[in-house]
């Protein structure tokens, strides 16, 4: 049963939190997030494939998980702090939302009528989202980076994604494993960004094997920040 805050779209909250997080005195912020972003993910331009995937997943680090140094914060818990004080309790729920966001890698466990299972590779914990669309080349047993929003009693999708090449996915997944128990003391994001990496690679080195970019026992040249 959907919740009131159905139908089942939470973009008109996110044009606001977007508008929110873009005024004016935050742009100069915003330009330090984005440079910080790019460092942590691999520089892209506007030719690549990827690039307006990787600038929609910029804007999801930015909202859901940069916490600003000016107010201590991340702008989505900013504005939902607002609501809270201001707004109706429904639409304060609706941007709570955006403040207990799900960001990692997954592999694909099912795809059904309406849904998508996905796994996370570091918890193993499984996801059912809420997807009425068809996703177009997505496979069972696909890796990939996603973010998933809690909305009106369902998980949606955010609309940033990095798939990764399928021959990829089992140096993916051992890697993952390797970390979860020989390195538990670091932080999940971080395979989430150096994957991140080495898909921009991938996608701009065609005559390199993909196996070689996604081999995690090779720390250079292959993760230096892309050019």
């Amino acid at each position: 049963m959907e919740s009131p805050l159905s139908p089942l779209s939470y973009q008109p909250y996110l044009d606001q939190l977007i508008a929110f997080g873009s005024q004016e005195a935050r742009k100069p912020d915003l330009l330090v997030a984005k440079a910080e972003y790019l460092r942590l993910t691999g520089e892209v331009f506007e030719d690549d494939q990827l690039f307006e995937l990787r600038m929609a997943s910029f804007l999801d680090y930015y909202l859901y998980d940069r916490v600003s140094p000016a107010s201590g914060k991340t702008p989505a818990a900013e504005l939902y702090e607002l609501r809270l004080q201001s707004g109706p309790p429904e639409e304060a729920n609706a941007f709570r939302c955006f403040t207990e966001t799900v960001h990692g890698l997954f592999e694909v466990r099912k795809l059904g009528k309406g849904l998508v299972r996905l796994r996370e590779l570091h918890s193993g914990k499984d996801f059912d989202i809420t997807e009425r669309r068809h996703m177009v080349g997505l496979e069972t047993g696909d890796v990939l980076e996603a973010r998933l929003i809690p909305f009106a009693g369902h998980l949606l999708f955010s609309s940033a994604f990095c798939f990764h090449p399928r021959v990829a996915v089992k140096a993916i997944k051992a890697e993952a494993k390797r970390r979860k128990k020989k390195e538990p003391q670091r932080p999940p994001v971080e395979m989430v960004w150096e994957c991140a990496r080495r898909a921009v690679k991938a996608e701009r080195y065609k005559q390199i094997a993909v196996e070689r970019i996604y081999d995690f026992s090779q720390t250079t040249p292959w993760l230096a920040s892309a050019s």
